[in-house]
């Protein structure tokens, strides 16, 4: 695993194995994160989302606490996913990276808890898992308006983008900042 440019996400770009019957790959060790990240990876929930060519999804993410952290990778189709850091009192607030995922190089990430996490499928069927430290919280889940320009994020415009009304309502990464809705590295008491 190797870090990224923001502070809590790595990716994995893992062996894969290939001969006639098809390819075989780990896409996570307990022992290999571990040494990565300095810490354990609780499993609370599993995901699986399968979306159309153009689907944009996210910005999401979680309170903290509690917090959910996740690991995932694109298992069919391909997806240029998108880690934020959203920890208002983090040395790489409001910094995004974006990493091409799919069935070819089978590169996991892991987004910390407080990143944001959003996708654009770039493939029909494009399968994303993902595995979560917590389980789903209705109450702690938000999003930001994925083309905030405060953000800069550079969605390819080849295709065009699908969003659900939820994402495409999100507020602004200053509306959720004036707000006070937006998570911190160090959580105050």
């Amino acid at each position: 695993m190797r870090p990224l440019s923001i502070d809590g996400a790595f990716a994995l770009e893992p062996t894969v194995h290939r001969d006639h019957r098809g390819s075989f790959h780990e896409w996570f060790r307990a022992d290999v994160f571990a040494a990565a990240t300095g810490e354990a990876l609780p499993l609370s929930q599993a995901n699986c989302s399968v979306s159309q060519r153009g689907t944009l999804r996210g910005v999401h993410y979680s309170d903290v606490p509690p917090g959910q952290a996740k690991y995932l990778t694109c298992v069919r189709g391909a997806v240029l996913d998108v880690l934020v850091d959203l920890r208002v009192d983090s040395p790489t607030y409001r910094r995004w990276e974006a990493v091409r995922l799919g069935e070819q190089r089978h590169t996991a990430l892991y987004a910390g808890p407080g990143l944001g996490h959003a996708f654009l499928a770039l493939t029909d069927d494009a399968t994303m898992i993902y595995l979560c430290s917590s389980g789903y919280a209705p109450e702690h889940e938000h999003g930001i308006d994925p083309y905030d320009p405060d953000l800069g994020i550079a969605w390819p415009t080849d295709v065009p983008h699908v969003l659900s009304p939820k994402d495409a309502a999100a507020p602004s990464l200053a509306a959720a900042e004036a707000a006070a809705a937006l998570p911190r590295l160090r959580p105050t008491a």
